[in-house]
């Protein structure tokens, strides 16, 4: 169990929740939404060792 990212509510994270980590589509379509509208950005850019595990 989590909290949706986007309105809070509790939500599953098992392979059954198709919409994981948010709780519904409506949600995930709202944060796919934001990104698209780049509302959301990422803080720096990527380097080739964020792709790398320590």
């Amino acid at each position: 169990m989590a909290n949706c990212p986007r309105c809070e509510k509790i939500t599953e994270l098992s392979p059954t929740n198709l919409f994981r980590p948010f709780c519904s589509e409506k949600c995930k379509l709202i944060d796919f939404g934001a990104w698209a509208n780049e509302d959301n950005t990422i803080s720096r850019p990527i380097q080739s060792e964020d792709f790398y595990e320590d």
